[in-house]
């Protein structure tokens, strides 16, 4: 009987874990990767808003200019003080986990152009340093 519930708890904490990572790698539907060389050229709407997720001390130690800092602890709850659901995102994080959770959270909020750098943002600055002394605007 032990060996039954056992067996039966192992295959209820599978399907737990399995559902739970489907969910978390489930494409989001608006969800838009782009390359580094997005934030200098073309690519991305001009209006676009950019949203760096990462805690605000990672933030400090490296970031690009004209981001805004919403970590993702934070996001579901002042996300409306700098984002609407008009303007088109793109999401800068170090890891992909936090991307997909940061576009699910807009996503759920009415926001419907969403885009996510590929790479971590200081690597990302890193390689666009000629790009940005170039075009500070960018």
């Amino acid at each position: 009987m032990t060996a039954a519930l056992a067996m039966t708890g192992g295959i209820l904490l599978g399907a737990a874990v399995s559902g739970y990572l489907l969910r978390v790698m489930w494409p989001v539907p608006g969800l838009t990767f782009v390359k580094a060389a997005a934030l200098c050229g073309t690519g991305l709407p001009p209006q676009t808003k950019k949203l760096d997720v990462r805690d605000a001390s990672y933030y400090e130690e490296c970031h690009l200019d004209g981001t805004v800092n919403i970590s993702l602890g934070r996001l579901p709850f002042v996300w409306n003080k700098e984002l609407s659901p008009e303007d088109p995102v793109l999401i800068l994080a170090d890891r992909r986990l936090a991307v997909m959770k940061a576009a699910r959270i807009l996503r759920r909020r009415g926001f419907k152009q969403l885009y996510a750098l590929r790479g971590e943002v200081c690597q990302v600055r890193a390689t666009l340093k000629p790009c940005f002394e170039k075009k500070p605007a960018c």
